[in-house]
């Protein structure tokens, strides 16, 4: 499950927000049906499947709101050790 990319902090942190309200809508739906004991063993695979859903979501939203990453190099990558200035080892 991915988050578009073109899309701003807010936006995006506004899209899981939805996301997580659906899925918690469709869970509370499912738990309220009732079920003969065919259609029960469906609802549990589904029922983990919207399971799984949630965490990825809230896995996305934890993962966007600890820290933004740079996309170009951190500064200290010039400064490696095996970048030695000055003439080679012999």
């Amino acid at each position: 499950m991915g988050v578009p990319a073109e899309v701003g902090a807010a936006e995006r942190a506004r899209w899981l927000a939805d996301l997580s309200d659906a899925l918690n809508q469709a869970h509370q739906l499912l738990v309220s049906l009732d079920l003969d004991d065919e259609r029960r063993e469906e609802a549990r695979e589904l029922h983990w499947r919207i399971e799984a859903a949630r965490l990825e979501v809230q896995s996305l939203r934890l993962s966007r709101s600890v820290t933004q990453r740079p996309e170009k190099a951190p500064e200290w990558i010039d400064s490696l050790p095996w970048r030695l200035e000055g003439p080679e080892p012999r």
